[in-house]
């Protein structure tokens, strides 16, 4: 089977973003953006989704991490669409709750090619550290647009702020991964009465 792995790139006034990815690898990855909490968003995603992450970005971080953040998630959700192609074969639907001591979040996904988020997470803090807390929608909104995935995140409970974030990253990666994985039973199949995937 043809390798799933893309590049995309995003290059404004504002930042100047380079993705590198492969769908079927093994979680490694390797970022710098700035922003030292998104990357360790960031390596989380990459890790338990399984998709090797290469992220180089820079951006107008001396106004704040908005733009970095957001067009972080456009690259990479370019990338993604770009990496799957027809989207044959994939298993298409997953999710999961994901448990991180205080916390609980459920993550559910289509990789459908219909771009949609439903965020039904909120924050105690507007900061984790220096790191806007509005900032964790923003680039799942522009990661679901741009890979063309329906994308519900809820979060059940959670105190710590950090935990609640990360619950996010690390349910919507192993949602990925599992929705992403190759169904032996339709290798070749699109999986929709359509015949496309792509909206």
């Amino acid at each position: 089977m043809a390798p799933r792995s893309a590049d995309a790139s995003r290059k404004t006034g504002e930042t100047d973003i380079s993705v590198s990815i492969h769908v079927d690898g093994s979680g490694k990855s390797d970022i710098a953006t700035g922003v030292g909490f998104f990357d360790h968003m960031l390596d989380q995603l990459s890790r338990h989704s399984l998709i090797d992450m290469t992220v180089r970005a820079t951006g107008d971080l001396h106004i704040d991490d908005h733009h970095t953040v957001e067009d972080t998630g456009i690259a990479l959700g370019q990338a993604l669409t770009k990496a799957l192609g027809e989207r044959r074969g994939i298993m298409r639907y997953a999710s999961i709750d994901l448990a991180m001591d205080e916390t609980l979040t459920r993550a559910a996904i289509d990789v459908s090619g219909r771009p949609f988020l439903v965020w039904n997470v909120s924050f105690s803090s507007p900061k984790i550290g220096t790191f806007d807390t509005e900032l964790v929608r923003e680039f799942f909104q522009a990661l679901a647009q741009n890979a063309g995935i329906t994308l519900h995140v809820t979060n059940h409970y959670g105190a710590n702020n950090h935990h609640v974030a990360e619950t996010c990253f690390k349910a919507v990666a192993r949602a990925l991964r599992a929705a992403l994985e190759r169904d032996p039973r339709q290798p070749d199949a699109v999986p929709s009465t359509k015949g496309s995937l792509k909206g």
